[in-house]
């Protein structure tokens, strides 16, 4: 870990405000896209679930959210660059190799490091935008530090509460952060439907209307507080000119450069 955060320092900042590019060049690619995408909306499912559960701990609802998202990160590293991914990573980074697998290492292995860091770091904000463009898709994965705007859902945990309580205030603190970890939970369901909405099933919806979708996920913990967004996010049509033929880092694009303007401030990028 220390090997990994000395050498992206002292690196150039190759892999600051990217994004992947993932070409979409038959169906079996959007099934597969569809696929990952249903997985990551029953997630939300659960997580609101959980947060509904009055015998579930907050803590075990974040700590079981960040381990998905772990293992989805190394699952991805794998896929891309089998079980010498850290190796090919830091090869791309030292300039020894300059290709789109080393590329997706790199990044992907940053976003796994930076996951694995918020355990214990809460200032952290978790930014990721994906989106639907007619040839390919983006993924679009940022740590930052700023401030939620007003659109996000707080909710609090007692257990991240420090201060000195007697019985009945830590009561009362119960029974509030429950409330706001229900609001969440009704929010959570109420929005989940957008990345449904962002990529539907290309066997039962045509073409046309699957062209074009997205939504943007942000979350984030100061303290006793969390926060959460969760919106669709319109792409802009006119961003690609060519089709793909291999995946790669691309700039972030508008769309995103907007979504982090409109729910947050005073942002300063982390990768």
């Amino acid at each position: 870990m220390n090997d990994w955060s000395d050498r992206l320092e002292s690196g150039s900042e190759i892999l600051r405000r990217q994004a992947v590019r993932i070409p979409l060049p038959d169906v079996e690619a959007e099934r597969d896209f569809h696929r990952n995408m249903m997985r990551i909306a029953a997630a939300g499912d659960r997580k609101s679930e959980l947060l509904d559960d009055p015998d579930v701990p907050l803590t075990e609802v974040y700590e079981a959210e960040l381990d998905e998202m772990r293992q989805s990160f190394e699952h991805r590293l794998q896929q891309v660059a089998g079980e010498d991914y850290y190796d090919i990573a830091t090869a791309y980074l030292d300039g020894e190799r300059d290709d789109w697998i080393g590329a997706l290492a790199a990044y992907y292995l940053e976003c796994y490091y930076r996951l694995q860091e918020r355990y214990t770091v809460d200032e952290q904000i978790f930014f990721l935008v994906i989106l639907r463009y007619p040839e390919c898709f983006t993924v679009n994965l940022s740590f930052l530090t700023g401030t939620f705007s007003s659109d996000a859902v707080r909710y609090e945990s007692s257990k991240h509460v420090d201060a000195d309580l007697d019985e009945q205030e830590r009561e009362q603190l119960h029974g509030d952060c429950q409330y706001t970890q229900h609001r969440a939970a009704q929010y959570l369901r109420e929005n989940v439907d957008c990345i449904r909405d962002a990529v539907p099933d290309p066997d039962t919806t045509p073409f046309e209307q699957r062209r074009y979708g997205g939504f943007v996920h942000i979350t984030g913990r100061n303290g006793s507080m969390f926060h959460e967004i969760l919106e669709s996010l319109s792409p802009d049509p006119d961003r690609f000119d060519e089709t793909p033929s291999t995946p790669g880092l691309v700039p972030e694009g508008p769309a995103a450069k907007r979504a982090k303007q409109e729910f947050l401030t005073d942002t300063e990028v982390l990768i």
